[in-house]
């Protein structure tokens, strides 16, 4: 498997594994879905969007999403 780093991957490929994490963990687009609005997070597409941007690691924002869930 491929790293998912932002060091190792492009924008294009960062947006590609956003892309299929999101579709294949629901089958769905997040257009118009609040599944995850629902839990206080916000859209899921745009949680990502600085893992896309290459400003967070994956792991840091799958971190600050799920801490206030984690006693």
């Amino acid at each position: 498997m491929k790293s998912l780093l932002i060091k190792d991957t492009t924008r294009e490929e960062r947006e590609g594994i956003v892309r299929r994490a999101l579709w294949g963990d629901c089958g769905a687009e997040c257009e118009f879905c609040s599944g995850c609005d629902n839990r206080g997070g916000g859209r899921i597409d745009v949680i990502y969007q600085p893992y896309i941007d290459g400003k967070k690691e994956l792991s840091e924002i799958n971190a600050e999403f799920t801490a206030p869930f984690i006693r």
